[in-house]
């Protein structure tokens, strides 16, 4: 991870604002049909906390006959429910976040989306990071989505739980802890030792970080599968942490894992900037408790997603409008600081908005230069068309592992077999 530093050049929102406002690009409204009624209903199925709650009162209010209908689910459930309507041809919603592990796959189908480009996106180009505009362009030339964050990393802990371990709690020495994996795992080694509880929440949730520091990821740019690589370093780490002791062998996501967070079951997690506001939502009386340090090895992206608009969508030009709002810097800053989702278009980490925020929960963290500071270095790892069916099934043989269900000793055989089944579905 970069140094926590501020950046010198500044610009304030309200010029990023004009600088962003797009006009005439969506032509008419869509009206639902139902007689009189001209009240449009837009479906947005997304997952987690992406600061919608209060974006769509603000939206609602000044488009009083716009309604938005708010979908969350689980991550892969979400995914998977987008691409059975794709096939089947009806059913999609009208707006759909698609993550990172998962663009690649869809914007192979880029025929199932609305080139955003024809609406007028274009013009939005240059303000994204390149490879944030480039991982949603199909090799055709057509745009299914805008950017809403990235997933730069750091690490979250709890100063209670480290104060009672006898651990440092100011984030720049428990950054000194753990310059590299290994010496995270001894500090979560040293941590269950002293207080016979768990360090960590999971072990797929130090594969998933430390995968994204390599070079390569699961698959080459030729589509090719490379379990060899990246995938057997971060795999190998998650195994030591599993054999040492220190995970709470918790599912991400699943309600056991929230319950962890409200029962103090572990005291560190990788985070990248949208994991701030899950924390603080799922532990709102732990503000205070949690501040965010270094990640070790540095670097690294886990996360961050686009909005789509499916064809089958019998409202596009309204839902390219709200898409085109949400990313506007207004709504991406209010989103930075509601949950912490950090803008993929880097001018906002000169606004003074993003870079000197301080988020009370997390000890008044300088959440802002942290995140900035990450995101402009990031280097993002080919994904692949496959990339998600085959992390969720690496994930599935390190929770075996966790369970007890499976030996450490014959987990990567077995991580090598489940990733070329998805790899060949």
């Amino acid at each position: 991870m970069e140094q926590f530093g501020r950046r010198a050049l500044r610009l304030g929102a309200a010029g990023l604002v004009a600088a962003l406002a797009i006009t005439g690009c969506s032509g008419k409204s869509t009206e639902n049909s139902g007689g009189g009624d001209s009240t449009i209903t837009l479906k947005v199925n997304f997952w987690g906390d992406m600061g919608l709650d209060q974006l769509k009162t603000k939206y609602e209010a000044a488009h009083p006959n716009v309604k938005i209908s708010l979908n969350t689910g689980e991550y892969q459930a979400q995914h998977q429910d987008l691409q059975k309507k794709l096939v089947a041809g009806s059913g999609a919603p009208d707006i759909s976040a698609v993550d990172e592990g998962f663009i690649v796959q869809f914007r192979e189908q880029a025929d199932q989306f609305v080139n955003l480009t024809d609406k007028g996106a274009g013009a939005l180009e240059s303000k994204y990071l390149p490879w944030k505009w480039q991982a949603s362009k199909s090799a055709a030339g057509q745009q299914i989505g805008l950017g809403t964050d990235v997933g730069g990393l750091a690490m979250c802990y709890r100063t209670d739980l480290f104060k009672a371990a006898g651990l440092p709690t100011d984030r720049a020495e428990v950054s000194k802890l753990w310059p590299t994996w290994d010496a995270f795992l001894q500090t979560g080694k040293t941590y269950t030792d002293k207080t016979k509880k768990k360090f960590i929440d999971s072990a797929t949730n130090l594969f998933n970080p430390i995968l994204s520091q390599q070079p390569v990821g699961f698959y080459s740019e030729q589509e090719q599968l490379q379990m060899e690589g990246g995938p057997k370093v971060a795999f190998d780490v998650a195994m030591k942490a599993l054999d040492s002791g220190i995970s709470a062998n918790l599912a991400s996501f699943q309600p056991n894992w929230d319950q962890g967070f409200k029962q103090d079951q572990f005291a560190v997690l990788a985070c990248p900037a949208w994991m701030l506001g899950h924390i603080q939502k799922t532990a709102p009386d732990q503000a205070g408790k949690w501040d965010i340090a270094a990640i070790p090895g540095g670097g690294g992206n886990w996360g961050g997603s686009w909005w789509t608009i499916p064809k089958q969508g019998k409202n596009v030009d309204e839902a390219y409008k709200f898409v085109e709002w949400l990313i506007q810097p207004e709504q991406q800053i209010e989103v930075f600081k509601t949950v912490g989702n950090l803008p993929s278009q880097p001018a906002l980490y000169k606004d003074p908005a993003v870079l000197d925020y301080k988020k009370e929960f997390f000890t008044n963290a300088p959440t802002g230069q942290i995140f900035a500071s990450t995101a402009e270095n990031l280097k993002p790892q080919y994904l692949g068309k496959k990339n998600g069916p085959t992390r969720l099934a690496v994930e599935n043989v390190i929770n075996r592992v966790g369970q007890g269900t499976l030996k450490s000793a014959d987990a990567w055989a077995e991580a090598v077999k489940e990733a070329e089944k998805a790899a060949n579905s």
